[in-house]
């Protein structure tokens, strides 16, 4: 499928005179207009709740749109993927459908990509400074403490569950393996959808860019694997790294590809992690997210919201663009207003703010540890796919740190809602001076005192 990622000057002339949109369709429209990356001919449609089908039919037909897919039904209403003719003024279209009394909103299906900066695929053992704090290594003290906490023996967090909404992870992984997460409503391999949630054999989580139960398709799914590495890589086995929590279930929702990932697919993989905890009971306290692009979603922010009804946490990559993010549209989903968001931006193992770290005194939360992050991926060898490690660079890298301290704090506070993990993980933010005025905190992550 094609990708588009500029606007026509016809477009940004019609663009010019949106102001009869409401504004969160003028929030879309603006996204378009700077050129923000989007999946040709496609538009996300929120009916309104009492919209019937013939209603939804004359809607489309103003525009010659098709249907796609129902992406869910909310409080809202039903909301539509739909498909507009082989050039079709995208911008025209939406303000079309904007005005039908029908339609709650339209935008573009935006595409995402993960918040990595770089890569250093050379690996050196024992270069896990994300973990250590001032007790454990005093010469190398910025670090989340989360070596502190293993030294008391809190390790465990093996009732816990924490969704990663990025790539898919390698579930096999010789450090991974006995942190996944397997779907206790499924029998495996039996191709029913045992537990009715519409994902069939969906037992290691869902993908939902090619829409199958295979959610590590090979060495393209490093991304993800080095961030379920840094949540919850078994530790003291002897072998590769650790995560901040040693036994924590991991739980894929694959939505990036190699294309990077659209609006549609992330509002399924969110729902689909909300669905999960409601229909199976889990304690899933976050969802680990290191991507963004594209311009504002209302359909992402209502579906991160649903997650703040069922007690999920957002944990999500500030962006690499060195970007003030108070300053305007640029770091969604980091910068969404719901309450529970953690937008993450990254330090350095000197304490520094990363060179590429996006930051917001007003919509970015906290430091972590996003500069030469050791973490686990997978790697080729003579043709097989096997276990490896390497450091990454990102935000991606420090939003992982926030989501394991999230699941330290849960197993270790069971009683905790998803509100009060937030609030003590901010509120133990160690005070930094490069994230003083620059994150809500003014501080990085701090787990010792859990």
């Amino acid at each position: 499928m094609q990708i588009k990622t500029r606007v026509s000057l016809a477009v940004a002339i019609a663009l010019a005179s949106a102001g009869s949109l409401a504004a969160d369709n003028h929030k879309a429209m603006q996204g378009l207009k700077n050129g923000r990356a989007h999946v040709a001919d496609e538009l996300i449609v929120q009916y309104r709740a009492d919209s019937n089908d013939s209603q939804k039919e004359r809607v489309l037909s103003r525009v010659q749109a098709n249907h796609i897919e129902t992406l869910g039904k909310n409080q809202r209403g039903e909301l539509h993927l739909v498909s507009l003719p082989v050039g079709k003024d995208m911008a025209a279209a939406m303000r079309e459908l904007a005005a039908d009394p029908n339609v709650e909103f339209v935008e573009p299906n935006w595409i995402y990509q993960h918040a990595d900066a770089a890569n250093d695929t050379y690996y050196t053992n024992g270069s896990l400074w994300g973990m250590y704090g001032d007790a454990t290594n005093p010469a190398n003290g910025w670090g989340s403490h989360a070596g502190e906490q293993w030294n008391t023996g809190n390790t465990d967090c093996s009732d816990v569950v924490v969704g990663i909404i990025d790539e898919g992870y390698m579930y096999e992984h010789e450090d991974l393996a006995d942190n996944a997460f397997q779907n206790p409503g499924e029998i495996p391999g039996d191709g029913i959808d045992n537990d009715g949630n519409g994902y069939v054999d969906d037992v290691y989580g869902w993908d939902f860019d090619s829409n199958d139960n295979s959610v590590f398709d090979g060495t393209i799914d490093d991304h993800g694997t080095h961030v379920a590495g840094t949540i919850g890589a078994v530790g003291g086995n002897g072998k590769g790294v650790a995560g901040v929590c040693w036994n924590v279930k991991l739980m894929s929702g694959k939505f990036l590809g190699r294309r990077g990932g659209t609006t549609a697919n992330a509002v399924k993989a969110v729902d689909y992690f909300t669905d999960m905890k409601q229909r199976h009971g889990l304690n899933l306290v976050a969802t680990s997210n290191s991507w963004g692009g594209g311009g504002y979603s209302q359909a992402l922010e209502d579906a991160i919201g649903r997650a703040n009804d069922a007690g999920i946490l957002f944990i999500a990559a500030a962006g690499n663009d060195s970007y003030n993010c108070d300053s305007g549209s640029n770091c969604y989903p980091a910068e969404y207003p719901n309450d529970n968001i953690i937008a993450v931006a990254s330090i350095t193992s000197s304490g520094a703010m990363s060179s590429f770290s996006s930051y917001g005194a007003t919509t970015v939360d906290i430091c972590a540890p996003g500069s030469g992050i050791y973490s686990t991926v997978p790697k080729s060898s003579k043709g097989q796919v096997i276990s490896g490690y390497a450091s990454y660079n990102g935000t991606s890298m420090a939003t992982p740190h926030v989501s394991g301290a999230a699941a330290l704090y849960k197993a270790l506070h069971p009683g905790a809602s998803h509100m009060d993990v937030k609030d003590a993980l901010l509120g133990s933010a160690t005070p930094t001076g490069s994230c003083q005025g620059k994150v809500s905190s003014n501080g990085r992550l701090d787990v010792s005192s859990f």
